[in-house]
């Protein structure tokens, strides 16, 4: 049984609190993925409200997860769903990479799984 058998989070930014986290465990990812990271996740809040989190579930998938709270009228719900499908179409291959950073060095998964076919 491993250890990262829940989900993990990876990042996350509040516009309520101002802040961004990024798991200390995560630490060890090249300072510019740390940055567009962090970009990314910031640009979001300030552009949509709420907060946002980055998600591993058990598979190693990588999902955003957005809150808002209660009464918050500035909170763009619509705005929210079009950006994540922005985001995702726009930082797809960060977001693969990162989904394959966490199965290889989290996971302990082979790379060669990963392309193996036929």
């Amino acid at each position: 049984m491993d250890m990262y058998n829940e989900e993990i989070i990876l990042c996350g930014s509040s516009s309520y609190t101002k802040k961004f986290y990024l798991n200390e465990n995560f630490e060890g990812l090249p300072e510019s993925i740390k940055d567009e990271l962090k970009i990314m996740c910031v640009l979001y809040t300030e552009d949509v409200g709420g907060t946002l989190q980055l998600v591993y579930d058990e598979d190693g998938n990588l999902e955003f997860r957005t809150e808002a709270e209660e009464g918050d009228l500035l909170y763009d719900e619509i705005g929210s769903v079009l950006k994540i499908k922005q985001l995702q179409n726009t930082k797809q291959e960060l977001l693969e990479a990162l989904e394959l950073y966490f199965r290889v060095f989290f996971l302990g998964e082979d790379m060669e799984e990963e392309s193996s076919c036929c």
